[in-house]
Parts: structure tokens; sequence; C-alpha cells
């Protein structure tokens, strides 16, 4: 049985959140998510709860059970405190700006990347080797986040590129005479 999948996810105050069929939607001070669950879920609302049950017990309804779950309590975490995550940018000359809806990057190539800041996600740049990423659905907002970190992943000998701020980055010895 899942250990997640068995827990009820509890409503917070402030948050209202409705079943309809396979749809979740749920309202909260930050925003509305909504969220379809695989056919293979039974999803109830229930005394102030959203229930998840799986409707048999093959392989894939014990696996999106507990993943059902998970998500929706993802989304009652979003709308009422919302997901960030930072970033941190090494190497001479490597720095970021946000120009109106464009991340503007400085990466050690020919030309600077620009990157458009998709609906949701609000990026912020408190120093220039520092990127903040925000927003309430967590799946997006780890998905900016890794684009971004794409551009120019760290290396391993000097450390250089984009990565996450609690990454390390194992370090190797270059050559030797």
């Amino acid at each position: 049985m899942s250990r997640i999948g068995k827990k009820p996810v509890t409503v917070p105050s402030g948050v209202t959140a409705n079943v309809q069929g396979q749809t979740v939607n749920v309202k909260g001070p930050k925003g509305t998510l909504s969220f379809v669950v695989d056919e293979s879920v039974a999803v109830v609302m229930d005394k102030g709860a959203i229930k998840v049950d799986p409707r048999n017990e093959t392989k894939r309804a014990r696996a999106m059970w507990g993943t059902s779950r998970a998500l929706i309590d993802n989304m009652m975490t979003g709308v009422t405190k919302g997901f960030e995550k930072k970033l941190e940018i090494t190497g001479v000359g490597y720095r970021a700006a946000v120009q109106g809806k464009n991340l503007q990057l400085a990466l050690g190539y020919s030309h600077d990347v620009v990157y458009p800041i998709p609906e949701g996600i609000t990026v912020a740049t408190p120093k220039p080797t520092e990127i903040v990423v925000s927003g309430i659905d967590l799946r997006k907002v780890g998905q900016v986040a890794a684009e971004i970190r794409e551009y120019r992943s760290p290396e391993p000998y000097k450390g250089k590129g984009v990565k996450y701020s609690d990454e390390f980055i194992f370090r190797k010895e270059g050559k030797k005479k």
C-alpha cells in the first residue's frame, strides 16, 4: 500500500477546492490551479479533505495513487505559499539580467542568451550572478529552472556555469605534467 496515497490532502483555510469527475480545481490567495487525475485513480472530496484511492490493484493504479496525491498536495502548497528555485552563476563575465518579459544571460558565448519568461512564472535577479525563479506551479518552476541551467551546465574542472544554489559540483583535478 502507498504510504503517501493513504493520507488525505487537507484543504487549508483560505483555499477552495472542488472535484468534478477526474478534475481537481484549487483556488487560493496566490492563484488557481487545476489537475486532471489519471483514470486508474478515484478522487473524492470528503469533510474538507481530498481523498485519493486506486480503482483496482494494477501496477499502474498503485503507481498513480501516490503520484496523484502528491501532485494535489503540491497544488495546495502552491496556491498558499508558492515555490521558488535559486540558481547561481559562476564564471568570469557570466551574468544575468531581467529585461521586460525576457531573461538576458551572458554565459561566455559570442552572443547573449535571451530566455522568454513563460506565463505564471516570476524571474528575479537580486545580484547579477543570482537568479530566483518563483511561481505557484511546482512543475513549471522546476522546468524553467532546468531550462535556464541547461544553457551552460556547470563543468567539473573550474565549476563555471549555472547551478542550483543547493547543488554540489564534484570537482575534478586537471592534467598533470
